[in-house]
């Protein structure tokens, strides 16, 4: 059993308590997550199941799409309405058009502060556990990108909002830094995360459907199988000869390949091969491995190798 599974996180757990769920559902499966959401967080989480698990560098990457709503006249040291102030309450609220103009300041490519209590890491150690010890917690600014950041009702003191962002964006640091924009302090009190890239929330199934789901034994009705992933990686078929190269990571040599059944998002047949990745497949349809072009070869090196031959975890 290999693929991805569209989560709809409840609040107040964990993305690694949903691991954990999913893990006791499917027993003997290898499980893992792409991108955490904060307890306080809810919404589209992707859960990976077998060898689905290796696709992190993939699916990490991708773009994100949240709701949610930013209480200003406070600042509270997690950045969220979990932590305890960190500024006096003010009701110096601005008007909707001040509050627009400065949310737009934050779009575009932006450095950025991780929030202290974050699970970003420091000398092996996640801040949060530093800042829960009162140790300093030594912030460092990276470069993200917020492509949209919307006011979508403004009833003072608390602002719904929409974003669309790149991997790595902190929603609490956004919220926290609008409220030093605005001079009156700010900290996030709800979260939804609407969509990972091509994944939407509106697809996703709780744990109590996925259970419900498991129990009947109907695993295809949550499960996106791997060889639906990574659909814009021209989809290459594999004679016999080169799918046993294939699994064993050599090289695939132009004869090897019987057939190109996609081009991915490639302009068309002659554009093929110009892709950065390929996915490569048996003739009975089983993803073998992503493979890219072999530097000075006239051929594809398989640099991630999905099906060995045996039983997959």
């Amino acid at each position: 059993m290999d693929g991805i599974i569209q989560v709809r996180k409840p609040p107040l757990i964990t993305s690694h308590d949903v691991v954990k769920q999913v893990r006791i559902l499917l027993p003997g499966h290898k499980i893992g997550h792409f991108g955490t959401l904060d307890p306080l967080a809810t919404g589209l989480l992707l859960v990976a199941v077998g060898s689905a698990t290796r696709l992190f560098p993939f699916y990490s990457k991708l773009g994100k799409t949240y709701t949610g709503e930013i209480r200003l006249g406070q600042s509270m040291d997690t950045y969220d309405s979990t932590g305890n102030p960190t500024s006096s309450p003010s009701t110096r609220w601005p008007d909707q058009s001040e509050l627009e103009l400065a949310m737009r300041r934050f779009e575009g490519e932006i450095s950025q502060l991780p929030p202290p209590f974050s699970a970003k890491k420091y000398k092996g150690q996640p801040l949060y556990k530093l800042a829960r010890a009162n140790q300093p917690t030594p912030l460092t600014p990276a470069l993200v990108t917020v492509h949209s950041f919307r006011c979508m009702s403004f009833h003072a003191p608390d602002v719904e909002f929409s974003v669309r962002c790149s991997s790595g964006t902190y929603i609490r640091s956004l919220a926290h830094d609008l409220g030093q924009e605005l001079e009156c302090g700010a900290h996030m009190t709800r979260l939804v995360r609407t969509a990972i890239g091509r994944f939407s929330l509106e697809d996703a199934l709780s744990l109590e459907e996925i259970a419900e789901l498991c129990a009947s034994g109907n695993t295809g009705e949550f499960l996106m199988p791997i060889e639906e992933l990574l659909p814009e990686c021209p989809r290459l078929v594999l004679s016999e000869e080169g799918a046993a190269l294939a699994r064993n990571g050599n090289l695939i040599a132009p004869q090897h390949i019987a057939s190109v059944l996609d081009n991915g998002t490639a302009d068309g047949p002659d554009k093929s091969l110009e892709s950065s990745v390929f996915r490569l497949f048996s003739r009975e349809g089983r993803l073998l491995a992503l493979a890219r072009k072999a530097p000075g070869q006239n051929g594809l090196h398989p640099f991630l190798v999905v099906d060995t031959g045996t039983a997959n975890q």
